[in-house]
C-alpha cells in the first residue's frame, strides 16, 4: 500500500505516452503504463504492463494487479489509439474496426475497470484523449475522428456516471505533434490543420502535460465532462 498517488497511463512505449510516463515519473507519482511493446526507458517509480487495450481479460488483470499491489488507483490518462489515414473509399473494414475497437472499446474499458478502484476511496480523475481533426473534420481522418469523437461522447457520460464518487472525467485533444502516428501524414495535411489555428504552431508534449496538470489537480473537482482543444479550435 502507498500513500502516494498512483497514475495509470496507456500507449506509454513512444510519443505523449512515453514523454508523459518520465514527467510524472519524476514528479514522484507511482506510474504504472501499458502499451503492446515494452519501451526503452526506465525509473523506479514505473512499471510497464504489456497488453492491448482492446483485450478485456488483460484490461482486468492489469487494474486488478495495480490495485492489489498498491492499494488505489486516484488518475488515468488514457493516451493509447492508433491511426490510419485513408480517404473512405479505399478504407477496409477490417481498419475502421480495429480503430474502433482500440480508440474506444479499449478506452472504454481501462475507464470501466479503472473506477472500480477509484469508487472505493471516492477520488479519481480520468482524462481521456481525443485530436482536433474531429472538429475540424479533416479529409482522410474520417474513421480515426469518428473513433476520437465518440471518446470525447463517452467522456461526458462517464462524467454523470461517475461524478457521485468523485470521479472527474474529462478530454482534450492536441494540436499535431511530430510523434509516430502521425509522421505518414502529408505535410500538405499537417500545414492544412497548422494555418487553421488560432495558434500557427505544431504542439509540443509539454502542452500536453500542462492540460492534464490542469485536469488532475485535487483543486479541479468540480471541472468534469469537458473537452480542451488546444491552439484555439472550438
Amino acid at each position: 500500500m502507498t500513500d502516494r498517488q498512483v497514475m495509470l497511463i496507456t500507449g506509454t512505449r513512444k510519443g505523449i505516452g512515453r514523454y508523459l510516463a518520465e514527467y510524472y515519473a519524476k514528479k514522484g507519482y507511482i506510474v504504472e503504463g501499458c502499451s503492446r511493446g515494452t519501451p526503452d526507458f526506465e525509473s523506479e517509480n514505473y512499471t510497464h504492463h504489456n497488453l492491448d487495450v482492446a483485450d478485456e481479460g488483460a484490461v482486468k488483470a492489469m487494474i486488478s494487479n495495480i490495485a492489489r499491489r498498491h492499494g488505489r488507483l486516484d488518475i488515468v490518462l488514457n493516451n493509447a489509439a492508433i491511426a490510419t489515414m485513408n480517404h473512405v473509399l479505399l478504407t477496409p473494414a477490417a481498419t475502421a474496426n480495429r480503430m474502433l475497437e482500440v480508440n474506444v472499446t479499449g478506452t472504454m474499458l481501462v475507464c470501466r475497470d479503472a473506477a472500480k478502484v477509484m469508487m472505493r476511496r471516492r477520488y479519481g480523475r480520468i482524462v481521456n484523449f481525443t485530436t482536433i481533426v474531429a472538429p475540424i473534420a479533416l479529409a482522410g481522418e474520417a474513421i480515426y475522428a469518428a473513433s476520437k469523437s465518440a471518446v470525447v461522447t463517452l467522456t461526458r457520460i462517464l462524467a454523470f456516471e461517475l461524478g457521485q464518487w468523485g470521479i472527474t472525467c474529462n478530454s482534450f485533444g492536441a494540436t499535431p505533434i511530430m510523434t509516430d502516428m502521425i509522421r505518414g501524414v502529408p505535410q500538405n495535411k499537417i500545414d492544412e490543420v497548422v494555418n487553421g489555428l488560432a495558434i500557427k504552431r505544431l504542439g509540443n508534449y509539454e502542452d500536453c502535460a500542462n492540460v492534464c496538470d490542469f485536469f488532475i489537480r485535487p483543486e479541479s473537482d468540480n471541472i468534469t465532462g469537458q473537452v480542451l482543444y488546444l491552439g484555439g479550435i472550438t
